[in-house]
């Protein structure tokens, strides 16, 4: 009887372990307007509650007017976006204890719960921002065992014990938003690894199966990633990069505001240098620069433009780029479907032509880098949902519509 009982506790034990498995997501978008930058009270701290409601969120980049009579995440979750990447400012939560904590932590749970409510899987993502400087990114980008790194860490566990009763077949957590801890190479020190580690035992400790979504360190790139020794891996955990590669295209701006920096094609081989500096003399011309203001602002960014063609960037080096993370996947035996492209895109041109992308340039990038992460089994999330930033699923500005282009290269 002893050996039977035995065959039957060590077939439930493999039964569990093969059923292990992070959540399953596939075509995500990021949230990022709602819950970032909680609003401040007049001397500088956070409002209480904390964040911001719908209603805020939806008036902050236009006229609550463009808005439809209808909810928005049944709207989103229309679009074909099986979930969401919700991020959030942590630095209420770094800034409470106790009681107080628990009345933010109940006001992101109720977040979460609306999402839910619409169909949408939520990744909960704690996404730092430097509005109060104490609770901002450098919190995270402190050293392995210091106060402020175990404060976060104590803070990410109990965020978890949130997250889990709302179901951990629909929700993950991901505890960072691209660290630097700088420099990505052989002379930097172990301190991500042992933040990374620790902060696995610690959501662990709470729940054996909610999924975490692990990120490297180096503004959580893919070379961030490829840093990483996964020594704390289990079947629920993802791997996150973000896919913004090559910056220069896909965040078009000029460093001194002001000046114009736009118009790289994708891939690099659809244009040249010179016809990307003679569209920037033609925008600069209509704006009404002089020709010195003209030639201050090429020299500026002439040296961006020629590098970027002499790279010939395109969906060769894309591909390439992305198989680097599947490399290390395969290598560590992580299946690559756990890993998270968390976030990609590119900034569309604005109407002055100072900064960003043509469109059609801009849908050829999003559609090769979607095709390229599928083409691995890798979930990935467009960044970002609504925003007036020139990154957006809805108009940026204007009655809050869809971008039904951008959706097409989505394969939406």
């Amino acid at each position: 009887m002893r050996m039977i009982l035995r065959a039957m506790l060590l077939t439930l034990l493999l039964a569990g372990a093969a059923a292990a498995a992070p959540l399953p997501l596939a075509s995500g978008v990021n949230l990022h307007e709602w819950l970032n930058w909680s609003p401040l009270a007049e001397d500088g701290s956070y409002r209480w509650p904390p964040y911001r409601s719908v209603a805020e969120w939806q008036a902050g980049g236009r006229p609550a007017s463009d808005w439809p009579a209808t909810d928005p995440f049944a709207d989103l979750r229309a679009l074909g976006f099986d979930y969401v990447r919700l991020t959030v400012d942590p630095g209420p939560l770094l800034a409470s204890a106790g009681a107080r904590r628990a009345e933010a932590l109940a006001v992101l749970a109720e977040a979460v719960d609306r999402l839910l409510a619409a169909d949408l899987k939520v990744v909960f993502n704690l996404h730092s921002v430097s509005q109060v400087p104490q609770n901002g990114p450098d919190v995270i980008n402190a050293p392995a065992g210091s106060p402020q790194v175990a404060g976060y860490i104590a803070m990410v566990a109990e965020v978890a014990q949130m997250l889990t009763p709302l179901g951990t077949d629909r929700v993950a957590i991901e505890p960072y938003n691209e660290p630097a801890h700088y420099p990505c190479d052989a002379s930097g020190s172990e301190d991500w690894q042992e933040i990374m580690a620790a902060t696995v035992a610690a959501i662990r400790a709470v729940s054996a199966d909610i999924t975490i979504v692990a990120t490297g360190a180096c503004g959580g790139s893919v070379t961030g990633l490829t840093d990483i020794r996964p020594d704390f891996d289990d079947p629920d955990i993802l791997y996150s990069f973000h896919m913004y590669e090559p910056h220069s295209f896909t965040h078009q701006r000029a460093d001194s505001e002001g000046d114009f920096a736009s118009g790289l094609p994708w891939p690099a081989s659809a244009g040249s240098a010179e016809l990307t500096v003679e569209m920037l003399k033609a925008h600069m011309l209509a704006a009404g620069l002089n020709e010195a203001e003209q030639a201050r602002n090429l020299a500026a960014v002439g040296r961006a433009i020629e590098t970027y063609f002499a790279e010939d960037w395109g969906e060769a080096q894309l591909t390439a780029r992305i198989g680097e993370a599947v490399a290390w996947a395969r290598a560590n035996g992580i299946p690559p479907t756990r890993l998270f492209m968390g976030e990609f895109g590119a900034i569309l041109m604005s109407a002055d032509g100072r900064m960003g992308a043509f469109n059609a340039d801009r849908l050829r990038y999003l559609s090769a880098a979607r095709q390229a992460a599928e083409a691995n089994g890798i979930a990935w999330a467009i960044w970002e949902y609504a925003n007036p930033y020139g990154m957006s699923v809805l108009a940026p500005s204007g009655p809050a519509v869809p971008d039904r282009e951008m959706l097409r290269a989505l394969g939406l």
